[in-house]
């Protein structure tokens, strides 16, 4: 392979490892809200647990995560320094906002909510799950302003051989960035929802004695999932207007891409069909006793995961051989380093982000199987957890 199809290559194991961190991330946080938000209202112990619980299942991903983005980051001036160079001033503005203003308040609000629990007073402490959801999903916006101009470069000047920002409300109205990221927040949404049920769910095939805690986690999941899912089947459809418009040669140099695209749109509508099917048997907790569709709601788990992922190939992959559209040839743009230490980073990377993804399930399974709290520790348990 050359050095061009390694740093692909590498690329693209890297961000789709780290895009399902962040599906789950900015899913949990969305069901998060709602549960302490409930706590808060109410004061009921049920939903105080509930919080904790799921939000010990968060922080774990989260913490994993960041490593994941933070290897991320480093191709682009590593592999990949002809983009830098050429569009740095245009495409580095959104990824510098995201680090400086996204980034490092999420991690702000959330170590601040995790070492809060019991020490602050309960509504400034949702403020700061708040906070931090807001702030996730702030990030998540940033960087698909960025990707969305790789898609559709707008709000630039060519000056000599390099791009010059001189319109950033151009980045932030550019139609390739705005569909996409209605369709990325209503995934994430999805995600977390399925999972919620699927963990729920597995509870029940074990006849957890937790009736009530997961009957409540069940239902939240499997509402969610309901009202996420037939938005993001919309918000999906309403990119190929977008796409004919500012990419009407997508995908004619890659043959196979629309297999990704098939799979991806059989998935969504499935969870769609799925999570309405479900509702009915919400009544008088006709699906708990019911063995059979909670071991596919299990099964389903991984469903919106591989959606995203069959999504982000379609949506990559199907613009070459262009990296920055009609302007940068991916060829172009690859650093002048050797094959064989590209070779050996994508090693290296992938047996860490491996080794990431490992740990991150061991350690979620683990606290799946655990359960929740019987009686809520004064502190928060999450800190134990890591």
């Amino acid at each position: 392979m050359s050095a061009v199809d390694l740093a692909r290559l590498q690329f693209a194991l890297t961000t789709s490892f780290h895009f399902l961190f962040v599906l789950l991330t900015l899913g949990l946080v969305t069901l998060l809200v709602v549960v302490q938000t409930r706590f808060t209202i109410t004061g009921a112990p049920v939903h105080e647990r509930m919080t904790r619980f799921w939000g010990r299942i968060y922080v774990i991903n989260y913490a994993l995560g960041i490593v994941t983005g933070v290897v991320m980051e480093f191709q682009f001036g590593l592999n990949w320094s002809g983009l830098g160079t050429f569009a740095g001033d245009v495409f580095g503005a959104p990824l510098a906002l995201e680090t400086l203003i996204a980034f490092f308040l999420e991690s702000t609000f959330l170590g601040l909510w995790i070492f809060g629990w019991g020490r602050l007073n309960r509504w400034l402490h949702l403020s700061l799950l708040w906070l931090t959801a807001l702030t996730a999903f702030a990030s998540a916006f940033w960087i698909m302003a960025a990707n969305g101009f790789l898609h559709h470069p707008v709000g630039h000047r060519l000056d000599g051989t390099v791009l010059r920002l001189d319109d950033f409300g151009a980045l932030l109205t550019n139609p390739a960035f705005t569909s996409a990221m209605v369709h990325v927040v209503f995934a994430s949404i999805t995600a977390g929802g399925v999972f919620m049920t699927g963990v729920s769910a597995y509870h029940f095939i074990r006849r957890t004695p937790e009736t009530d805690f997961f009957r409540r986690s069940l239902r939240l999941g499997v509402v969610t999932t309901a009202l996420a899912t037939p938005p993001l089947v919309a918000a999906g459809f309403a990119q190929f207007p977008v796409i004919a418009r500012v990419q009407p040669g997508k995908g004619e140099a890659v043959p196979w891409i629309g297999a990704p695209l098939g799979f991806m749109i059989l998935i969504g509508m499935a969870l769609v069909v799925a999570s309405w099917l479900t509702l009915p048997l919400l009544i008088r907790d006709a699906v708990i006793r019911l063995r059979f569709p909670l071991h596919l709601m299990v099964i389903g788990i991984p469903l919106p995961f591989a959606a995203a992922i069959f999504g982000w190939l379609f949506r990559e992959i199907g613009r070459q051989p262009w990296l920055v559209q009609g302007l940068l040839r991916t060829e172009d743009a690859v650093s002048h380093v050797d094959a064989s230490q590209i070779l050996l980073s994508l090693i290296v990377f992938t047996s860490l982000f491996a080794l990431l993804a490992v740990t991150d399930w061991v350690l979620i399974a683990r606290a799946v199987r655990r359960g929740p709290d019987v009686t809520p520790a004064p502190v928060s348990p999450l800190v134990v957890t890591l």
